[in-house]
């Protein structure tokens, strides 16, 4: 049964709705997997209003959200507030879906890396396409169009959002990774390292079909590890991203340039760290990305 929480008393203004749903059971994972759905401000009350407006009655677009256990820790229902009270972005619903072995679940689905984690990935992804996304679609007023459907994650939860975007643009359109886990290799770098093929994401890409539609967000930090495998004086996780960017790049996706917007849109933070507090302060640039008016 799901419990509703308002994220603010009814005397402020109108703000999200947190709904805590436990009903799914999961065949593939074989777990229930607990979800906290974040409603939109109107959503719950017919007739209700957006700041102003009437909130449209129609299928709302969505965002899937990896490691949603976290929410409270990124301040999440905070910063949907404030930007529904700028209309800085347009009504959606959020679907955050709690971590189970995530070390096991996250990862790319086709392929563990060389320590076998990720081994349940493909599983994760069966999960999300055959269980997930219809049971949404079933007690939430949310789209199926994939314009509308975006999937996100932090670390190995946004390499693992990257994976089933990538693969899957019947489903969804945009991406969006947090620090992602792109070093994600089939082989130690301790293992005769010499380049950087063995990168398993990156190979995908580089394997993968373009698709006119896709649009990819990335975030690193630049205190977000102290590793530089290749002592290059960048440190991994920016050179793995930068890297997969180029990748993107060499299969036609066009990277924003100032006051222009295409596929890609990369953030550097200097003195972002690899952790839900900076995560949290970028959020207002994803989600207006995601679904700015």
């Amino acid at each position: 049964m799901a419990d509703y929480l308002p994220a603010l008393t009814s005397a402020d203004p109108p703000t999200v709705t947190v709904r805590h749903d436990d009903s799914l059971v999961s065949v593939p994972l074989n777990r229930t997997v607990h979800l906290d759905i974040i409603l939109p401000p109107g959503y719950e009350k017919s007739g209700a209003t957006y700041p102003q407006e009437r909130l449209p009655q129609e299928r709302l677009p969505v965002l899937y959200l990896n490691d949603g256990q976290d929410l409270g820790r990124l301040h999440m229902t905070a910063v949907l507030d404030s930007l529904f009270e700028k209309k800085a972005i347009k009504p959606f619903v959020l679907v955050a879906i709690h971590a189970g072995d995530r070390i096991q679940e996250y990862g790319t689905a086709a392929q563990a890396d060389y320590m076998n984690r990720g081994s349940k990935a493909g599983l994760y992804t069966d999960f999300v396409l055959t269980e997930l996304l219809p049971y949404i679609k079933k007690h939430y007023r949310v789209s199926t169009d994939p314009a509308q459907s975006v999937f996100a994650g932090f670390s190995l939860g946004g390499l693992s959002a990257f994976d089933i975007v990538f693969h899957h643009p019947e489903r969804f359109s945009r991406a969006g990774v947090f620090s992602g886990s792109f070093w994600w290799r089939s082989k130690s770098t301790e293992a005769g390292y010499r380049d950087e093929t063995d990168r398993i994401m990156h190979d995908q890409v580089r394997k993968g079909t373009y698709h006119k539609h896709l649009k990819f967000w990335f975030e690193t930090g630049t205190d977000d590890e102290t590793s530089d495998r290749n002592n290059n004086g960048i440190i991994d996780s920016i050179d793995d991203t930068l890297d997969l960017i180029g990748e993107l790049g060499k299969k036609g996706y066009q990277r924003d340039q100032i006051g222009q917007q295409h596929d890609i849109r990369y953030v550097e933070i200097k003195g972002g760290q690899h952790n839900q507090e900076t995560w949290s302060q970028i959020m207002p640039d994803f989600l207006t990305w995601a679904f700015g008016k």
